[in-house]
């Protein structure tokens, strides 16, 4: 039996599009950790009525990327010191291990596509392009993640992109020419199917990103905490 598409199968809810440009925005820094978004303010900026911008609001705080106060709008969430830690302690142990497999299983193909981001890499770096430096360090990672050739693996760093991406874009104007660097010693072990290697500068990237992100946040244990074991 033939199965007729339907409008609802081919359009996405205006909620859904408000919701994908204001976590665009976020990601991007044009609205900043602890900026005031009120309903009126967003409906005016993407010239559409109050309810899908309230739709959208209630999904973005459901995500964690905004958080709402009754009758004052919401606020762009703030990072914890928290949910760095638990963010680059899920990050270190997949990317490694995707570097690994990589390294193992990519081959030419791999190379030749993780070669072709850092070339354009290089390109967005010369032009001073933070915002597309930022989608291209989203997509070297999922390209690692895509070549290791474990789906759930890759569907797992899949839900944690964008949030990387966000952290990453606040952290650009620092951490860019660390991290690209990092990236071409990193590219260079998977290209040469070097596991061991490719495992060892995944962990140095991600440690050296995590220490970024938390002075970026002005994050720090406190003096008297203990010392973490050796």
């Amino acid at each position: 039996m033939q199965v007729t598409a339907t409008i609802g199968d081919t359009h996405r809810p205006l909620r859904d599009k408000v919701a994908a440009e204001l976590r665009r925005r976020i990601v991007d820094g044009m609205y900043a950790p602890g900026d005031r978004l009120t309903e009126d303010r967003l409906a005016d900026a993407f010239g559409v009525s109050r309810n899908p911008v309230r739709e959208a609001i209630r999904m973005l705080e459901t995500e964690g990327w905004l958080v709402a106060q009754p009758r004052r709008g919401a606020i762009v969430a703030q990072l914890s010191v928290q949910d760095v830690e638990d963010l680059f302690d899920i990050r270190l142990s997949l990317e490694v291990l995707a570097a690994r497999l990589a390294a193992e299983r990519g081959g030419a193909a791999a190379a030749d596509e993780l070669d072709g981001i850092l070339r354009h890499a290089r390109e967005a770096t010369e032009a001073e392009q933070l915002d597309r430096l930022a989608e291209l360090n989203t997509a070297l990672h999922a390209a690692i993640c895509a070549h290791s050739g474990n789906a759930v693996l890759h569907a797992m760093m899949a839900s944690l992109h964008t949030r990387l991406q966000w952290v990453y874009r606040q952290t650009a104007a620092e951490r860019a020419g660390h991290s690209w660097a990092e990236h071409d010693t990193l590219v260079a072990a998977i290209r040469a199917g070097d596991a061991d290697a490719a495992g060892a500068a995944a962990r140095t990237h991600v440690l050296n990103a995590r220490a970024t992100a938390l002075a970026a946040h002005a994050f720090a244990r406190p003096a008297t905490a203990a010392a973490p074991p050796h």
